[in-house]
């Protein structure tokens, strides 16, 4: 495979990787080394690339597993998860204030959320993966995925619905 050809085959989804790492590592020159790292991964491979059936599911696992192992090693320490990619540009400002509020929320809750259920909610809500492609991204059961991501939506309507109805705590 030519340069011309890979580039070819990778662009549809490598801004998804970058959202991915972006989405797990919080930093933009985590997720922008992170992404590189991926692609240049699957560069070297290029040759084995034909054997994949799906060359996007290769590079999201890719990057979950890089992602996590980013997350895992020392230098990651002061690392999280967040979502930023919510903002109401048409809304009057009370109504931004508000929804900058209920994200910072969502955000707080997310963290909470076992990091299954987190990726989960990144792969479906986020990326718009089908089940059965979460499923084999992250070598689960297609009920599993569905099962761990009803949870997470629980979890976060549930909180979010305590912080709507008490206030802010």
């Amino acid at each position: 495979m030519n340069q011309a050809e890979f580039i070819k085959v990778i662009s549809p989804f490598k801004d998804k990787v970058f959202r991915l790492s972006r989405r797990m590592l919080i930093s933009i020159e985590e997720a922008e080394d992170a992404t590189q790292e991926v692609l240049v991964k699957l560069w070297n491979s290029r040759a084995k690339l034909s054997g994949y059936s799906s060359v996007e599911a290769l590079a999201m696992t890719m990057t979950k597993n890089y992602c996590l192992d980013r997350l895992k090693s020392k230098q990651a320490s002061e690392m999280r998860i967040v979502h930023s990619n919510y903002t109401d540009r048409e809304a009057g400002l009370h109504k931004q204030a508000e929804d900058r509020d209920s994200l910072w929320w969502v955000q707080k809750i997310m963290l909470q959320l076992p990091e299954q259920q987190r990726m989960i909610v990144q792969l479906r809500e986020v990326e718009q993966y089908e089940f059965e492609e979460i499923a084999k991204m992250l070598d689960m059961n297609e009920t599993a995925v569905r099962v761990a991501l009803s949870r997470a939506r629980k979890t976060l309507r549930d909180e979010m619905t305590k912080k709507h109805s008490s206030g802010i705590n």
